[in-house]
C-alpha cells in the first residue's frame, strides 16, 4: 500500500521526529482502502519553512535561470513518462474518470514546458532618467512560497503554482490535500531527484488539519501563499496573513453561469454544456453551475437537456463507458441529495438524480440533476454547490442576463453560447468575470492567464502574469560620475 511521505530538505520523511501519523485514503468509488499518508504536524511545516528559507537565502537556484530552464523542461519529460500510472492512482483517490486523470497531467507538461520557456526571459527595465543617472527596474523572485492546494485536480492545481515559483526562483513548501497526497508525491519524484535543484528549494508538507496551514500563514518566512480552494478558507487565510503582509494568490469559488441565446446551435450547445457542468462530477471552480436560457427556447432547451442529462451514465473512472466518475467521498454524495430533496419542496426539480446500486452502491456516485430557480435571492444561486448540480434560469433578453448572471459575489468564469460573435464579444464586456469563453466551456491554456474577482479570489494563473505573484521589482538607481 502506497503510503505518501513529507518531502523536506531533500528528504522524504514520515516525521520530524517520533512516531509518524498515518492517516487512511478511501477510493471514493468503492469506499476501500486506497492509500495511507503522514499526517503532518507544526513541527514537520517549521522544518519545511526554515529549510526553503535556508536554501533560498544560500544557494545559487534565485540566480540560475538556465538551470531552472532545464529543471522544468526535464520535470515535464518525466510526468509524460509517467502519466499512465498517476492517472490510475488519481482514479484510485478521486474517483474521476481515467480521460479526466490524463488530460489533467498533459495540462501540466504544458505547463511546465512554458514556464521552462518563461524562466529564461524575465526581463527588466533600465532607463536613463538624465544624463549619467540611470534606473534600474530589476525583477527578483519573492522568496518562499506556500502553495496549498484541494484535492480536485492534484496535478494541474500542483503545477500552475509549482511551475511559476519555480521558474521565478522561489523555494517551495507544498501543502496538498491529504485525499490526494500519494499523486502530488508522484508528480514531485519527477523532479526531486534532479541533482541540480539544491535541497530545500522543494519542499513538501501532508496534513488532514489545519496545523501545517496555520502555520504557513503566520510565518514571517513564508513570502507568498498561493492557495486554490472554497472562499471561506480563503478569506480565513487572507485574515491569518494580514499580520505579516504577505503576498497571495487566491483562487476561490466559482459559480459560473453559461448564457444561452436563442440563436444559439441547441445541439451543440446542451452537448458543450454537459461536458462543461458535469466535468469531474461537478468538482471544479470553473465548471458550470447556472444555464440561463432565452425564454424563447427555453422549453425545447430544457428538454433536450434533461435528455441528455439522464443519458449521462455515472460510472467507474477506468470505465471507458462511463459518463461521469463520483464525488470525493460518500458525506459530499449525500450533501447534494439533500440539497435536491429540499429543493423539490419550494423549486421546480426537472431531473433528480439518483444514487445508483448494483455495483455503485458502495461509492460516492450521483446522477446529474436539474433544477429550475428563478429567484435570484436563492442560495441555489447564490452558494457555491460544487457537484453534478445545475439551476436552469431564463431570461427575456441581453440587460437580464447580464444582470442575472452579474448576481452572485462569485466571478471566476463564464460562457456565452449564440451564433453571433458580435453580441458575445459585447456580453463578455459586460460580464464580471475573469474568463468569458464563446460556445465553449472549461478551454484552459498555460499560455493565457485566468483568475477571477469578488468571492473568486484575486490573482493570475498561467500565462506571463502568472509569474508576478512570485517576483517583485526592484529599483536600483546609479549615478556615474
Amino acid at each position: 500500500m502506497n503510503t505518501a511521505k513529507h518531502f523536506i530538505n531533500g528528504r522524504w520523511i514520515e516525521s520530524v521526529g517520533g512516531q509518524a501519523t498515518i492517516g487512511d485514503v478511501l477510493n471514493p468509488a468503492t469506499s476501500q482502502l486506497a492509500a495511507r499518508y503522514c499526517d503532518g504536524t507544526e513541527d514537520e511545516a517549521r522544518a519545511a519553512v526554515t529549510a526553503a528559507r535556508e536554501a533560498f537565502e544560500n544557494s545559487s537556484w534565485a540566480h540560475t535561470p538556465r538551470i531552472r530552464a532545464d529543471v522544468l523542461y526535464d520535470f515535464a519529460m518525466a510526468l509524460e513518462r509517467r502519466k499512465e500510472e498517476i492517472a490510475d492512482v488519481i482514479v484510485q483517490v478521486n474517483g474521476k474518470l481515467r480521460r479526466e486523470a490524463l488530460g489533467e497531467i498533459m495540462a501540466g507538461v504544458s505547463e511546465l514546458k512554458y514556464y521552462a520557456g518563461l524562466a529564461r526571459n524575465l526581463f527588466g527595465r533600465i532607463l536613463e532618467v538624465e544624463p549619467g543617472c540611470y534606473a534600474a527596474l530589476e525583477r527578483e523572485p519573492a522568496g518562499v512560497a506556500a502553495i496549498i492546494l484541494p484535492w480536485n485536480a492534484p496535478v494541474t492545481l500542483l503545477v500552475r503554482s509549482l511551475a511559476p515559483a519555480l521558474a521565478a526562483g522561489c523555494s517551495v513548501v507544498v501543502k496538498p490535500a491529504h485525499q490526494t497526497a500519494v499523486v502530488n508525491n508522484m508528480v514531485l519524484e519527477c523532479v526531486t531527484d534532479d541533482g541540480r535543484v539544491p535541497a530545500g528549494i522543494l519542499n513538501s508538507v501532508i496534513e488532514s488539519g489545519t496545523e501545517v496551514s496555520s502555520h504557513l500563514c503566520a510565518s514571517p518566512d513564508v513570502d507568498v501563499i498561493s492557495f486554490t480552494g472554497s472562499t471561506r478558507v480563503g478569506k480565513l487565510i487572507a485574515q491569518n496573513t494580514a499580520s505579516t503582509l504577505k503576498r497571495l494568490s487566491l483562487e476561490l469559488g466559482g459559480k459560473a453561469p453559461a448564457v444561452v441565446f436563442a440563436d444559439c446551435d441547441l445541439g451543440s450547445t446542451v452537448s458543450g454544456i454537459v461536458a462543461g457542468g458535469m466535468v469531474m462530477a461537478g468538482q471544479q471552480c470553473t465548471a458550470i453551475a447556472r444555464v440561463l436560457v432565452e425564454t424563447s427556447i427555453y422549453d425545447e432547451f430544457s428538454q433536450r437537456l434533461v435528455h441528455a442529462l439522464k443519458n449521462l451514465r455515472p460510472g467507474f473512472g477506468n470505465d471507458p463507458q462511463s459518463g461521469m466518475g463520483c464525488l470525493i467521498d460518500i458525506a459530499n454524495r449525500d450533501r447534494i441529495a439533500a440539497l435536491v430533496e429540499e429543493a423539490g419542496k419550494t423549486e421546480r426539480v426537472l431531473l433528480k438524480g439518483d444514487i445508483p446500486g448494483g455495483d455503485l452502491k458502495n461509492g460516492a456516485f450521483i446522477a446529474p440533476s436539474l433544477i429550475e430557480v428563478q429567484d435570484l435571492d436563492s442560495p441555489l444561486i447564490q452558494q457555491e454547490l460544487f457537484g453534478p448540480l445545475l439551476i436552469l434560469e431564463r431570461f427575456g433578453d441581453e440587460e437580464e442576463a447580464v444582470r442575472r448572471s452579474n448576481a452572485t459575489r462569485y466571478s471566476l468564469a463564464a460562457s456565452v453560447w449564440t451564433r453571433d460573435v458580435a453580441k458575445a464579444r459585447k456580453m463578455a464586456s459586460k460580464l464580471k468575470f475573469g474568463t468569458v469563453w464563446h460556445n465553449t466551456h472549461n478551454r484552459l491554456f498555460a499560455e493565457a492567464e485566468t483568475g477571477g474577482y469578488g468571492d473568486s479570489g484575486y490573482g493570475k494563473l498561467h500565462g506571463v502574469e502568472g509569474l508576478n505573484d512570485f517576483m517583485q521589482t526592484k529599483h536600483f538607481y546609479s549615478e556615474i560620475r
